[in-house]
């Protein structure tokens, strides 16, 4: 338990109201229950202030007169929330030490307080840093490295070569370093694997979600920089290079070297691929399911998905996408013949 006082000194907050209330949990402003900590960041949410049942709220100093329960103001209240619910994350944590059905090659290099869970497999010349926790069934191929304090959950495979930096949050089933997809074929047509001799570098502070698969590199390394956040289903694939402090959410999906800039976001089903390499600004924002088939050279905001509407009137629109060459060629030729007839109307100017 955390009382407001202990609250706003770890935000940096202010507390109106009584700095001795004690917070037992986490929730939002819908369905929290008495002892619960919420938070309001988007306006959006604003009417549910009023009738909230937590005990105490985050908020910013726009919206202290409006706040009917105890609050700590602080400048970004979602922030502040992230921080204050690790203390209440009730994941049960594999034990200290090693687990007696582990098999660590003789070669491997631990660091102190590693947490190494049933069935894990660590292979030869492995170095793992302090502090990490491997959960069930993680392998870790030869050669990799992984940084202090990361966690690698259930049933993911980081293949040989790989390196992962500090205070890495990895989730279950997820694949680091599998091969890219290279095929060449001979002159009769016969397709053979490119052999993939590049590795995987992931930084520190990154989040992979479930089942994010992220491809080795043909020969130059496949990167994500430092504080990098995917989520679940994320294909990434090889030679791709994706810039600091990015945001790729669910089933985003970029082919082979493709580059990502700092700073991006790319909203849930977003491709990218091209005939070459892609390669996108710094800064820019992607929205959902929008396909990318070239670079993006400007930082902002893209979007390329049809919006939802009836199915018949989709179907109407989809069908007619397939007239729009022909109807611009119309509309041109249409156009020609009307400032034709508007320089035919204004005739030569002629003296009286």
């Amino acid at each position: 338990m955390l009382s407001l006082a202990e609250i706003a000194q770890r935000t940096q907050g202010r507390v109106i109201g009584d700095e001795l209330i004690y917070i037992s949990g986490v929730g939002s402003l819908a369905n929290a229950r008495k002892g619960d900590l919420t938070y309001l960041s988007n306006q959006r949410y604003r009417s549910q202030l009023q009738n909230t049942r937590a005990t105490a709220v985050l908020l910013s100093e726009q919206n202290v007169a409006n706040c009917p329960i105890p609050a700590i103001v602080v400048g970004n209240p979602q922030l502040a929330f992230a921080t204050i619910a690790r203390e209440f994350d009730k994941r049960e944590h594999v034990a200290l030490g090693i687990d007696s059905t582990a098999r660590i090659d003789s070669t491997a290099r631990l660091g102190e307080d590693v947490r190494i869970g049933p069935n894990v497999i660590v292979g030869s010349h492995c170095e793992i840093g302090a502090h990490v926790e491997l959960c069930a069934n993680v392998s870790i191929g030869a050669h990799a490295k992984i940084g202090p304090n990361t966690s690698i959950r259930e049933n993911v495979v980081v293949y040989h070569d790989v390196q992962i930096g500090s205070h890495c949050t990895i989730h279950a089933n997820t694949s680091i370093g599998a091969d890219g997809f290279g095929i060449a074929a001979d002159d009769k047509g016969q397709l053979q694997e490119i052999p993939q001799v590049g590795r995987v570098r992931i930084g520190d502070d990154v989040l992979l979600g479930a089942s994010v698969t992220i491809d080795r590199g043909t020969i130059d390394d496949t990167v994500v920089h430092d504080n990098v956040k995917i989520d679940d289903q994320v294909h990434i694939a090889h030679n791709c290079v994706v810039g600091a402090h990015s945001i790729l959410c669910g089933r985003a999906s970029l082919a082979g070297s493709v580059t990502l800039g700092e700073y991006c976001v790319l909203a849930g089903g977003v491709g990218i691929a091209g005939e070459g390499p892609v390669s996108i600004a710094s800064g820019v924002e992607i929205g959902a399911m929008t396909f990318v088939s070239r670079d993006i050279a400007e930082p902002g905001r893209y979007s390329g998905a049809t919006l939802h509407t009836d199915n018949r009137t989709w179907r109407r629109n989809v069908l007619r996408l397939n007239e729009l060459d022909s109807m611009a060629k119309r509309l041109r030729h249409v156009e020609n013949l009307l400032q034709n007839r508007e320089r035919n109307d204004a005739g030569p100017s002629s003296a009286g």
